[in-house]
C-alpha cells in the first residue's frame, strides 16, 4: 500500500528492452534506499513494482508486457524523471489517501495553466471511468494523491492544482499538454459507485413497481 505522498522524482539511468519485458534502472539517493531489500515494493510513477536488484543507490525493476501497455512506463526514455514512493509501513501517517499502485489508465494532459504560485493540469478521462470522479474527490496521478479541483462529467474532463512544494518533489513541473500520466482511482469511491450500480441493476423491477405504487 502507498499513501500518495511522493518522496521525490529520480532519473531513469538505464533501460534494457527485451521482448515483453523492460528492466528499468533508477538512481535514487542514499536516504531513500535505506534498508531496502530485493523484493521490496516501490511505486514508480504510481505503478507498484518489485525491486529485482540493488547496485549501491540504483534500483532495478522488471516491467512486464501488460504494464508496459497500460501505463506510461513503456514510453520512458533515458534521463526521464519518475515519481518514487516506497511502500507504507504499519503506523506511517497517511498524508494523502490509500493507494494500491494498480493503474487504471494512462490519461492525457489536455491543458496546462500557470496562475501565480500555482500550476493547473487538466486531463481527459476514458468515458468508462468518468462515474468514479467527483469534485473535491481524491485521485492518484503518477503516484501522487491529489484533489480534483474542477470536474466536467459531461466532457469527462477534470483539473488538479499543484502547489510549489508538489512541483518541487514530483515530475509534474516537467509535464506539458500531450503528455500522459498514470491514473489510479480512489478505491473507496469505486467500490461505492459499483455497489450502488449493481443494486440498481438487480432491483430495477422492484424499483419500477415502487414508483408506480
Amino acid at each position: 500500500m502507498y499513501t500518495g505522498i511522493v518522496q521525490g522524482s529520480y532519473p531513469v539511468v538505464a533501460i534494457e528492452k527485451k521482448t515483453g519485458l523492460h528492466t528499468l534502472t533508477i538512481a535514487l539517493d542514499g536516504e531513500l534506499c535505506r534498508d531496502i531489500q530485493i523484493g521490496a515494493s516501490v511505486a514508480v510513477d504510481g505503478v507498484c513494482l518489485t525491486v529485482t536488484a540493488i547496485r549501491d543507490t540504483q534500483l532495478l525493476f522488471d516491467v512486464m508486457q501488460q504494464t508496459l501497455q497500460q501505463t506510461t512506463l513503456g514510453s520512458l526514455r533515458l534521463n526521464d524523471r519518475v515519481n518514487i514512493e516506497r511502500s507504507a509501513r504499519y503506523g506511517d501517517e497517511i498524508g494523502g489517501h490509500a493507494m494500491s499502485g494498480h493503474v487504471d489508465a494512462a490519461i492525457e494532459i489536455i491543458a496546462v495553466d500557470e496562475p501565480e504560485n500555482n500550476r493547473e493540469l487538466s486531463f481527459r478521462l476514458p468515458p468508462s471511468l468518468a462515474p468514479y470522479l467527483f469534485q473535491r474527490g481524491y485521485v492518484g496521478l503518477n503516484g501522487c494523491s491529489l484533489t480534483v479541483a474542477r470536474y466536467q462529467p459531461e466532457e469527462a474532463q477534470f483539473t488538479v492544482c499543484l502547489i510549489p512544494e508538489t512541483l518541487r518533489v514530483t515530475n509534474f513541473g516537467e509535464k506539458v499538454a500531450g503528455d500522459k500520466v498514470n491514473l489510479e482511482l480512489d478505491r473507496q469511491t469505486q467500490a461505492i459507485v459499483d455497489s450502488v450500480r449493481r443494486y440498481l441493476e438487480d432491483n430495477q423491477q422492484q424499483l419500477r413497481q415502487w414508483l408506480v405504487d
